[in-house]
């Protein structure tokens, strides 16, 4: 059923019927109590867009993702799912559009398109044009994660810093004086992505504060990168003899590196750091870690874009995660070496 059968049936145009489903404009009461008259014997639902007329909103939220070409992370997937499934919590849509490289017109268009009535920004960096456009159009937003200075602007993000630090204070905890950051890739580090600079802010502060000897590498989030991120730890650092890491997708290939080398967690190794629950959980044996609240922060994220939306001059909110550090069994005493 359309609008074109409801004008039919009530003999009157099509725009008649649009003016009277979105209230723009005035129609005769007989016109009108006719016309209401066929949607309630035909049980018309007005779809997605006659309410966004009615409304003058979209009921759509737009959710700015890394490019496409990319593979997401296991941990960006459940980001995106999380906000989906918040969205629709409140009857909304949403848009997904990829940034950066070649589809800047994708996120010109969401911006400036009218298509969105907000818009939920993904991986940030400390500096990110995207911010500032997003800032200057005066379109409703909040971000996953946040720029170097946030003041003015909605934003969840996890404490990577103090987490990590966190971390290394647990290992110190247990004996060990040489731990290595398995960070995320050199060319997100060199873009300035917020958690990967905020990890090495804590990695460096608790290793200065417990005296360690700290190493710093970075690897790409996939199995094959974290096996060799290991593999070369092991030979340029043979006296690390722990690990902590936001780089939940090498997880596996970090694993098998150590398997290779005969080292078994975490009577030889210890291995800690920030990762989704299952991640964690699934690691041999079960990794220590902070885990992350992905469906929480996305119910957050859209619940923080929905007030800015209905209020636009509100005083911006954030929340900043701290999960607490799960013990599980991925770290150990550091071995006595024999005399």
């Amino acid at each position: 059923m359309n609008i074109g059968e409801i004008a039919r049936r009530a003999g009157v145009s099509r725009s008649t019927v649009s003016y009277v489903l979105s209230g723009k404009r005035t129609v005769s009461e007989g016109t009108r109590q006719r016309i209401q008259a066929v949607i309630d014997e035909l049980d018309y639902r007005p779809n997605a867009s006659a309410r966004a007329l009615k409304e003058g909103r979209t009921r759509t939220l737009g959710l700015v993702i890394p490019p496409a070409s990319q593979r997401l992370t296991d941990m960006q997937l459940g980001f995106v799912a999380s906000v989906v499934e918040a969205a629709a919590r409140h009857d909304l849509d949403v848009l997904l559009s990829p940034s950066g490289g070649d589809h800047d017109r994708s996120f010109e268009r969401i911006v400036t398109g009218r298509r969105v009535d907000g818009v939920v920004l993904m991986e940030i960096r400390l500096e990110d044009d995207r911010v500032t456009r997003l800032t200057k159009t005066g379109l409703p937003f909040v971000t996953i994660g946040r720029i170097a200075e946030p003041h003015g602007m909605s934003w969840i993000d996890i404490d990577y810093s103090g987490l990590i630090a966190r971390c290394v204070h647990h290992l110190a905890d247990l004996g060990h004086r040489h731990v290595a950051l398995v960070n995320r890739s050199a060319e997100l580090v060199a873009a300035g992505y917020g958690p990967s600079h905020r990890a090495l802010t804590g990695f460096r502060a608790a290793a200065a504060d417990r005296g360690l000897t700290g190493v710093e590498v970075c690897c790409g989030d996939d199995t094959a990168s974290g096996e060799a991120c290991v593999e070369q730890l092991l030979v340029t650092h043979p006296d690390v003899t722990a690990v902590a890491t936001i780089n939940e997708a090498a997880l596996p290939g970090m694993q098998r590196a150590l398997t290779s080398a005969g080292l078994s967690v975490p009577r030889d190794f210890s291995v800690t750091g920030v990762a989704a629950q299952h991640w964690a959980e699934d690691f041999r044996p079960p990794l220590t870690a902070a885990d992350v609240p992905m469906v929480e922060m996305g119910a957050e994220a859209v619940s923080l874009l929905l007030e800015s939306i209905a209020a636009p001059g509100a005083v911006p909110r954030h929340r900043l995660y701290s999960p607490p550090i799960s013990l599980r069994s991925s770290t150990g005493p550091v071995r006595a070496t024999p005399s």
